[in-house]
C-alpha cells in the first residue's frame, strides 16, 4: 500500500475511503458497513466522515462498521464552521467521538471557513490534542490565503492537510495552494476524486479507459494515485465500486497513461478560486 506521510511523522494510506451520503438510508446501511469492512481487509485504514454527513449519521453508520476493529482504522472527522470555536469546536468533538463510538478521533478537521476566528479553532484543537480527544488536526476547504493566514498563527504550522476538491477536471489547487503546500510537507487529501460519478460520464475520459482497458473510475483515481503528496478519499458506498477502486492501487498507471491525461485534463494556466462542492 502506496502511503502518504503527514507532518507529524505519522503514515496513512494513499487510497482511503470516503463517507459523503452514507448512513442515511436503513436499506443501504447493510451494505454500506459491508464495504467498509471490506475496505479494511484490503489496507484501506483511512475513513472520512464530518458531523456534517447525515447529521452525524454518517458517524454512527462508521462505529458499526469498525466495531471490535478500531484499531485497523485511521478516523478523519469534520467540525462545523460554526462550531469551531473555544468551546464549541470541544463539544462538537465530544459529539462526534461519541456517535463513532470511540475515545479519540485520529485526524480532526475545521469543516470549511467561517466567522469563527481561525484563532480560536486552533485554541481548541490544540485543546482537544492534548487530551487525548484527536491526535492531529487539519483543515478543509481553506484556499491559498487563508493557509498563509493559518499559517502564521501561533500553532498554526502544526496543520495536518487540507482536505479539497481535486480531480482531472478540478486542477486549480495546482497553481499555488499545492506548491505551498508542497513546500512545507502539507498533504493534500483529494474529496470527490471522481466528482459525485461526473467524470465517468465524461466522454474525454472513457474514451481514453476503453484505449487503455481499464475503467475511468481506474484513471481518475490512478492519477491521483501517482502524487506523492495527495491522500485520495472517493465514496465507496458498495463492495462492487470498492474493488474498483483497488484496481488503482493495484495496477498504477503508466508515466506516458500520466503524461496522456495531464493533456486531455489541462493544467491551470493561472490562479483560480478554490472549487468547492
Amino acid at each position: 500500500m502506496h502511503t502518504i506521510t503527514l507532518p507529524s511523522g505519522d503514515t496513512v494510506p494513499a487510497l482511503g475511503m470516503g463517507t459523503w451520503c452514507m448512513g442515511e438510508s436503513r436499506a443501504a446501511r447493510a451494505e454500506e458497513i459491508a464495504t467498509l469492512r471490506a475496505g479494511l481487509d484490503h489496507g484501506l485504514r483511512l475513513i472520512d466522515t464530518a458531523e456534517m454527513y447525515g447529521e452525524g449519521q454518517s458517524e454512527e453508520m462508521i462505529a458499526e462498521a469498525i466495531a471490535g476493529r478500531r484499531d485497523e482504522a485511521f478516523l478523519v472527522s469534520k467540525v462545523y464552521p460554526h462550531n469551531a470555536g473555544r468551546k464549541t469546536a470541544i463539544e462538537a468533538c465530544e459529539r462526534s467521538l461519541k456517535r463513532l463510538g470511540t475515545d479519540r478521533i485520529d485526524l480532526y478537521l475545521l469543516h470549511w471557513r467561517g466567522s469563527v476566528p481561525l484563532e480560536q479553532t486552533i485554541e481548541a484543537f490544540e485543546t482537544l490534542q492534548a487530551a487525548g480527544k484527536i491526535r492531529q488536526w487539519g483543515v478543509s476547504n481553506l484556499d491559498i490565503d487563508d493557509m498563509r493566514e493559518l499559517y502564521g498563527i501561533t500553532g498554526g504550522e502544526r496543520v495536518a492537510t487540507n482536505q479539497v476538491l481535486y480531480n482531472l477536471g478540478r486542477r486549480g489547487v495546482e497553481w499555488d495552494l499545492q506548491p505551498w503546500c508542497h513546500q512545507r510537507k502539507i498533504p493534500l487529501m483529494a474529496y470527490s476524486p471522481i466528482e459525485r460519478g461526473e467524470l465517468l460520464e465524461d466522454s474525454t475520459l472513457s474514451d481514453f479507459a476503453h484505449r487503455h482497458g481499464i475503467t475511468p473510475a481506474h484513471a481518475a483515481l490512478g492519477w491521483l494515485l501517482a502524487k506523492k503528496d495527495v491522500i485520495v478519499i472517493p465514496k465507496t458506498s458498495h463492495r462492487a465500486r470498492l474493488q474498483e477502486n483497488l484496481a488503482a492501487l493495484n495496477a498504477p498507471l503508466t508515466a506516458s497513461q500520466i503524461a496522456e491525461l495531464d493533456g486531455l485534463f489541462p493544467a491551470p494556466t493561472g490562479p483560480e478560486p478554490l472549487a468547492m462542492l
